[in-house]
């Protein structure tokens, strides 16, 4: 079965295969401590400043 490329509706928001991917990753990353590229601006130094951030404040 293929996957989905393009939504086939204009009406239809957010069937694009990139949307679907991005949604998942953000759900595993609010949950897992093992974390998924999301986008550019969201991953890499941002993402483990973030993470580096909140192991702080809780081991404190």
């Amino acid at each position: 079965m293929g996957k989905p490329k393009k939504r086939t509706s204009p009406r239809r928001t957010g069937t694009r295969r990139s949307h679907l991917v991005l949604k998942l990753a953000r759900a595993v990353n609010g949950k897992s401590p093992i974390k998924a590229f999301t986008t550019r601006k969201e991953s890499g130094k941002t993402l483990s400043a973030k993470i580096n951030a909140s192991n702080k404040v809780q081991k404190v």
